[in-house]
C-alpha cells in the first residue's frame, strides 16, 4: 500500500495541481490538464495515474470531473511540440489549462521542475514527482492520460496501422516498425528520433 497522498502544499488557499501526459511519445499531441479540487478531497485509489491500470483510471476520471471545484485539460499539437520543443509545449500546455480553469487559483502545483511564470502572477511550486505526492496533482495526471488515451484511440481509427488504441504512440518496437514500414503521419512528431 502507497503512502497516502497530501491534500495540499498550504492549508486555506486554492490550490491548483498541474501534469501532462504523452510527452515521451512519438506522435500526437501532448495533453495538460489542471485541477482545483474541494478542501479535504481524498479518494482510496487516487495516486499517480502510472501507478493506476486503465480501468482505475476510466473509474476516477467521471468522480475527478464531478467533484473538482474547476478542471480543465489542453491539448498541444504535434505540430506546436516541433514547433517549440516538448518541453516548452508541456509548460505551454499547463499554462492554458490554468487559464482556462473557472476559478483563479491562488497557487500551481507543478509536477516536476520547470515551470515558467504564469501570464496571470499566480505563483507556483515545482515538485518532482509531485503526482505521487499531491491530490490535485495526481487528479491532474488522470484527466491528462485519461483524455489522451481516448483521443488516440479515435485517431488509430484513421491511423490503424500504428496500433495507437494499445501503444497510445509511445515508442514500443512495433510502433516503431510501423512507422519504418509505412512512414510517419501528419501527428508524428517530426523534432522526436522516430
Amino acid at each position: 500500500m502507497s503512502e497516502p497522498l497530501s491534500l495540499c502544499l498550504e492549508p486555506g488557499r486554492i490550490e491548483a495541481g498541474c501534469d501532462e501526459a504523452g510527452r515521451g511519445c512519438l506522435a500526437g499531441p501532448v495533453s495538460c490538464a489542471a485541477v482545483i479540487l474541494p478542501e479535504g478531497f481524498s479518494h482510496p485509489l487516487l495516486r499517480d495515474s502510472k501507478k493506476l491500470t486503465e480501468k482505475q483510471r476510466a473509474l476516477l476520471r467521471p468522480i475527478i470531473e464531478r467533484e473538482a471545484l474547476a478542471w480543465c485539460v489542453v491539448m498541444v499539437s504535434a505540430e506546436e511540440i516541433d514547433r517549440i520543443n516538448i518541453l516548452q509545449a508541456s509548460i505551454t500546455g499547463m499554462q492554458r489549462a490554468v487559464s482556462g480553469l473557472k476559478i483563479k487559483p491562488d497557487h500551481l502545483l507543478i509536477d516536476g521542475n520547470r515551470f515558467t511564470p504564469h501570464p496571470d502572477g499566480i505563483p507556483h511550486t515545482c515538485i518532482v514527482h509531485g503526482d505521487a505526492l499531491y491530490t490535485s496533482i495526481a487528479a491532474a495526471s488522470i484527466l491528462a492520460k485519461t483524455h489522451r488515451d481516448e483521443l488516440m484511440e479515435r485517431l488509430h481509427e484513421q491511423y490503424p496501422a500504428y496500433d495507437w488504441a494499445t501503444n497510445k504512440a509511445y515508442p514500443t518496437k512495433a510502433h516503431r516498425e510501423a512507422i519504418r514500414l509505412h512512414g510517419p503521419t501528419p501527428l508524428h512528431r517530426r523534432s522526436f528520433k522516430l
